[in-house]
């Protein structure tokens, strides 16, 4: 049986993920009293409930009830009863912006500034985080990116990662990434946009990727980017770091960053990270004519 208890910041996403571990056949809760959590795992331990797999919902509305949450997780383990904690996060920007979206108020800033809840809440639920077994950002997951995550980790018994790498293509033309953590600038590459045929194709397409790649100068350089994220990578989980964006820039960001970001997202998916791979600007061109 697995027993998740599914927390984390509000706007990070914890309504999608029960929902959605719901559809995967969990019984999910959501928000019970912190006081009813052991009456509610003594249920699922004696097996007279019938339920085979639970989720529970808990965040902030707990109010100060939350502060019992380290002596109830206590008796749980006396009752003999295994959980997990996964925790949802996503950075302030991204929470304040979901926040105007759904013109929704946060739970602990309804007369105030929503950065000032947030902080707050980040504050009052930091032990959470700390003792939780999983942790995802969803500052730049798509839902249907999480749901996937979440497929993966719930149903296909994929070994998790709480740290998520995103590669990105861009053009320099239209400004850097502003969540970028390293940028790499391939402007240096052969540039397709100057060969007839391949100029309205893209760094998808295996023409465009075969002339980028025929360089000597692209092989060395995808080989040096990936054997120093390898080296950085473990030493930012090590400082707490939960997810890392790689900015691979040329001009446009159609053909030569696409086809790197590509061959970069192929070779970090090798290692055991969850890795994804966004093109930013692949279509601005075609747009803009």
């Amino acid at each position: 049986m697995q027993f998740i208890i599914v927390t984390g910041m509000s706007g990070a996403g914890k309504s999608t993920t029960l929902k959605t571990m719901e559809d995967m056949g969990f019984f999910c809760v959501d928000n019970l009293p912190v006081g009813l959590m052991v009456g509610f795992a003594e249920m699922l331990k004696n097996g007279t409930s019938g339920i085979e797999n639970a989720a529970l919902g808990l965040d902030i509305r707990s109010g100060e009830a939350l502060s019992e949450l380290p002596q109830i997780l206590e008796k749980l383990k006396d009752i003999g009863l295994e959980y997990k904690i996964l925790f949802l996060d996503a950075n302030d920007d991204v929470l304040v912006m979901r926040y105007k979206e759904t013109r929704r108020s946060h739970p602990l800033a309804r007369l105030g500034q929503i950065e000032d809840g947030i902080a707050r809440e980040r504050e009052q639920i930091a032990f959470l985080r700390k003792s939780s077994d999983m942790i995802i950002d969803t500052t730049n997951l798509l839902t249907r990116e999480l749901k996937a995550e979440l497929d993966r980790i719930f149903v296909h018994n994929g070994s998790f990662s709480n740290f998520i790498v995103s590669v990105k293509s861009f053009g320099f033309k239209y400004g850097i990434p502003r969540d970028a953590d390293l940028v790499f600038d391939v402007r240096f590459l052969p540039n397709p946009f100057y060969v007839r045929d391949l100029k309205p194709l893209t760094g998808n397409d295996l023409p465009v990727r075969e002339y980028v790649m025929a360089s000597k100068e692209a092989e060395i350089f995808i080989d040096k980017v990936v054997d120093l994220l390898t080296f950085l990578i473990p030493n930012y989980i090590k400082e707490g770091k939960n997810q890392l964006v790689i900015g691979i820039g040329c001009t446009g960001g159609k053909h030569r960053s696409v086809t790197i970001a590509n061959e970069i997202y192929e070779e970090l998916s090798k290692l055991s990270y969850t890795v994804k791979c966004y093109h930013r600007d692949i279509e601005l061109d075609s747009r803009r004519r």
